[in-house]
């Protein structure tokens, strides 16, 4: 009767497995949301949990088979081989699911980070276009065009690291079918603000450098001309002192 029982117990354990086989490793997933994703990963999380708490059940089944092979060594031999079929089907079930929910829980964190690079760069690119319009009405003065110039390549110096990430982030959800059309249409989306405002921050930042050259040349021309109109008047107010004729005076004094 016992071993009645443990080869019963042995066919309900190897009927689980192949329905939690069939439930949670042969069905065809579409990961078209991020809810449908996540939903995916706590299922799969679940599942792992619910595979290794039967593991109390395989070796309360294994010590039981032990025992009855013991005392009984003809009846428990036929049981000791379909033990091990089962240990053996266990224990792939155990490493196919610990597989699946690794690699969904990894797709996950894929998608936080790529939004999480995304906020960044999205941040990076609203600083980018404030600057671009500050730089837009700017007063005459050198010192302000100077700033505003500095201030703009300053953020133009921005690491590429971020993008890159980005890039590689998308391009392995995307390779993988995974919340592809989203992520199509944010990188999209990004790429093209991103072409747009950086194509902007240049031709801004070529004009503020043509206007600061022309303005430092300016200021020079004139920085010059008040040395050449200072050392005239030295002269000429010295011909006064010295009561010196006009006409005696070299041509431009006079």
């Amino acid at each position: 009767e016992k071993a009645v029982n443990l080869k019963k117990d042995l066919a309900e354990m190897q009927e689980w497995m192949t329905q939690a086989e069939e439930e949670y490793l042969e069905k065809d997933f579409e990961y078209k949301s991020p809810e449908e994703l996540e939903n995916a990963v706590e299922e799969m999380k679940r599942a792992k949990e619910d595979v290794l708490q039967k593991e109390v059940r395989v070796k309360i089944l294994k010590d039981n088979i032990k025992m009855l092979a013991a005392k009984v060594p003809s009846g428990g031999q036929e049981l000791a081989t379909e033990l091990n079929v089962v240990l053996e089907n266990y224990q792939l079930l155990c490493n196919r699911i610990r597989g699946k929910c690794h690699t969904l829980e990894e797709v996950w964190s894929c998608w936080i980070e790529l939004l999480q690079y995304l906020d960044l760069e999205t941040a990076w690119l609203n600083t980018l276009e404030e600057r671009v319009q500050m730089a837009e009405s700017l007063s005459d003065k050198l010192d302000v065009v100077s700033d505003a110039l500095e201030s703009l390549e300053s953020v133009l110096r921005h690491p590429a690291d971020n993008r890159t990430q980005i890039r590689e982030l998308g391009q392995t959800l995307i390779d993988g079918g995974i919340l592809d059309d989203i992520i199509s249409e944010k990188l999209e989306a990004f790429n093209a603000r991103y072409e747009e405002l950086s194509h902007l921050a240049v031709s801004r930042q070529i004009a503020l450098e043509q206007q600061l050259q022309t303005m430092r040349e300016t200021d020079h021309m004139l920085q010059v001309l008040q040395e050449n109109l200072t050392e005239l008047d030295r002269q000429l107010t010295s011909y006064l002192t010295d009561r010196v004729d006009a006409f005696q005076m070299p041509q431009e004094a006079q």
